[in-house]
């Protein structure tokens, strides 16, 4: 049987999971474009009334910015000191998210039709299967519900800014965060959303701007990019 996540790619992070609140440690990146991503789910999405699993929550930055909006938020990923970690921050911060050690595809076995919205961010670039990842998302969602996706684009610029340049010149990751190979260009998402039953409505990229130490929306996608997907009705 295929594992539903790769071993490697978890050590990475459990090996820095303390780091996850640490808004200039090795989830710099995360904690600048979180706002964005929050923003984007909410202009879409109405949180207050809305029940949301996030794929790969990790130390807990968007799960615990869409339940602070309203939302009823689960966060599943297979690092136990990620969770561990997104727990503890949540109980001091007051608010009520629910984590659970477990993958997407696993999850969906018991949670078909499920949720108004998956969110499954800067997590597809790890996992061992994109389509069948993606696949999984979609059968958790109710007909008319949102899937939000964002992930690294598979070109030369991206090999330079997110793995040259975020990794070994401006360190902002550990070197080998990222591989290369496992970046997805935007026809290979539109295909695995397609094939799990999904209309792609937008799509744009996540621009960082080096002078203002900020990202922002933007047409170019040849790094990073954002989108999502409806079920149909």
């Amino acid at each position: 049987m295929q594992q539903h996540f790769d071993p490697q790619e978890i050590q990475k992070f459990e090996a820095m999971a303390a780091e996850w609140w640490d808004a200039d440690g090795k989830f710099k990146p995360l904690h600048r474009i979180n706002p964005l991503r929050l923003d984007y789910i909410a202009d879409c999405v109405e949180l207050g009334a809305a029940r949301i699993l996030d794929v790969g929550c990790g130390g807990g930055l968007l799960a615990e910015g869409m339940a602070a909006r309203g939302a009823t938020v689960t966060g599943i990923d297979r690092s136990p000191k990620a969770l561990g970690v997104a727990r503890l921050h949540a109980e001091k911060s007051g608010i009520q998210v629910e984590y659970v050690e477990n993958d997407a595809e696993t999850w969906a076995v018991e949670h078909a039709g499920f949720y108004d919205a998956v969110t499954c961010l800067e997590v597809l670039e790890h996992v061992p299967d994109v389509c069948r990842t993606v696949q999984a998302c979609s059968s958790m969602l109710k007909p008319g519900g949102m899937f939000f996706f964002a992930t690294l684009n598979r070109t030369v610029t991206a090999y330079v800014k997110a793995i040259i340049g975020a990794e070994y010149v401006l360190g902002w990751l550990p070197k080998g965060t990222h591989e290369y190979d496992k970046f997805i260009r935007p026809s290979e998402m539109q295909h695995a959303c397609r094939g799990a039953g999904l209309d792609v409505e937008d799509m744009r990229g996540m621009s960082y701007h080096l002078l203002a130490d900020r990202f922002d929306l933007s047409s170019d996608m040849s790094v990073n990019y954002l989108g999502r997907a409806r079920k149909p009705d």
